[in-house]
């Protein structure tokens, strides 16, 4: 993806200030959702707790959940 591209998505983001946390963000969005970094070390790199971070999630509609699919159903039957 080039850079200009990167950063006209990024700009869409109004939670944030400037690019730079713009860019971290969706870069951390996807390590997230790939479960390639934990919500604490997200949180950590955006300077925000992790209550926070799950905060903004929440209010932008992304689902996070700690739990594989098979145990948010598993959850959700009980």
């Amino acid at each position: 993806m080039n850079q200009e591209l990167t950063q006209a998505i990024a700009s869409e983001i109004q939670l944030f200030q400037n690019i730079e946390q713009k860019e971290n963000f969706l870069f951390l969005l996807g390590a997230l959702i790939a479960k390639v970094i934990s919500l604490k070390k997200a949180a950590e790199v955006m300077q925000l707790e992790p209550a926070e971070l799950l905060k903004i999630l929440d209010l932008m509609g992304i689902e996070f959940s700690y739990l594989g699919g098979e145990d948010v159903a598993l959850e959700k039957s009980w």
